[in-house]
């Protein structure tokens, strides 16, 4: 039977089931032995599995980014968790230049199967270096996975994916997403690189959303159907390898394509996604395009401002409209604010 649990609730027990299955899989960072910092991700595995095996790590992510490689190059799987994705520019050295090349520069002889698990996202004010989404920068690097499941289902299976692949993967997580319920089977599964998810089917506009901004589009989808326009959300899943061949399928379909990312616009995984989906349909059919994420200016510390500041349903929906109707017409629904934001208050 399928069962309704929360995002947090799947990584958890994603990695119960790994570090049950193989011993070889370990699990540190700040905090990782704390359910309450790592927003109840990591429950009670270090009861489970001993303080070998989950463990607290000071604060150096350079030198701990290289522990983790060293481990990963004498056998073990390590689970590298990061409270805040902005610390991994620490440790850049260590994930670009050792991590993501050392299969290559080797010959294949070695592998660094390592997970870092780093969290990004807006909430009672993270501010300029406590929220940054750098993923595109991490999707730029040859030797690189770099995945941003949104559904509690394709967290757990993502996990799992990635902790059993031999190569480094950046496992983004948004601070949202941790109270977003859904189905997840209790048995342990994986889910694919390199496959986007279709939310919700539609005709008039395809509506891509990274991580936390599937989930607005989902919203804006609702809100847009009560005006008459078909929207069909598409999650990327993966970022790299990137499904672009199914935004393509969507928006020969639409000829319309609005892409929302959580992170700057300039060089961004938005950009990426036009670009490749402009060359492909090219001399095959007109479409119309749009890309919405964070201005050129450091994240706000204000709610007020935080507000300006990220994209929401209501500012996607107002978009979409403009974009099926060649900006003849313009509509904005009624502000709402995301309840998982009315009930964040941090993990501490």
């Amino acid at each position: 039977m399928d069962r309704i649990i929360t995002y947090a609730e799947a990584i958890r027990e994603a990695s119960e089931q790994e570090m049950a299955r193989d011993s070889s899989v370990v699990l540190f960072g700040q905090g990782a032995y704390n359910p309450k910092i790592t927003y109840g991700t990591t429950g009670d595995l270090q009861r489970l599995f001993g303080s070998d095996r989950v463990f607290d790590t000071p604060l150096s992510e350079d030198g701990m980014t290289g522990i983790a490689i060293g481990a990963s190059l004498a056998g073990l799987r390590p689970i590298h968790f990061h409270q805040r994705m902005d610390f991994l520019l620490l440790a850049m050295n260590q994930i670009v230049n050792i991590a993501a090349k050392s299969h290559y520069m080797y010959g294949g002889a070695v592998s660094i199967p390592i997970v870092i698990r780093a969290i990004i996202g807006r909430s009672w004010g993270q501010g300029a270096q406590h929220s940054q989404g750098l993923h595109s920068l991490f999707m730029h690097i040859p030797g690189l996975k770099v995945v941003s499941p949104t559904t509690p289902y394709d967290a757990k299976g993502c996990l799992i994916q990635s902790i059993r692949d031999d190569n480094p993967v950046i496992f983004v997580e948004h601070r949202m997403l941790h109270y977003i319920k859904g189905y997840v089977p209790e048995s342990s599964y994986t889910v694919p690189f390199g496959k986007a998810r279709v939310l919700a089917e539609g005709t008039d506009i395809t509506l891509v959303g990274i991580s936390y901004m599937a989930v607005e589009c989902i919203r804006a989808q609702h809100q847009l159907a009560e005006v008459g326009i078909s929207a069909e959300v598409v999650d990327p899943v993966s970022l790299s390898p990137l499904d672009i061949d199914s935004i393509v399928d969507s928006v020969r379909k639409t000829g319309r394509l609005l892409v929302v990312d959580s992170g700057w616009l300039m060089c961004g995984a938005s950009a990426e996604i036009i670009a490749q989906v402009a060359a492909r349909l090219q001399g095959e059919r007109d479409i119309r395009v749009r890309r919405m994420g964070f201005e050129p200016v450091p994240c706000p510390t204000t709610k007020n401002l935080e507000n300006l500041f990220y994209p929401n349903a209501q500012k996607v929906a107002g978009i979409a409209y403009g974009l099926v109707h060649k900006n003849d017409k313009s509509w904005m629904p009624a502000a709402k604010e995301a309840p998982e934001l009315v009930e964040f208050r941090g993990p501490f």
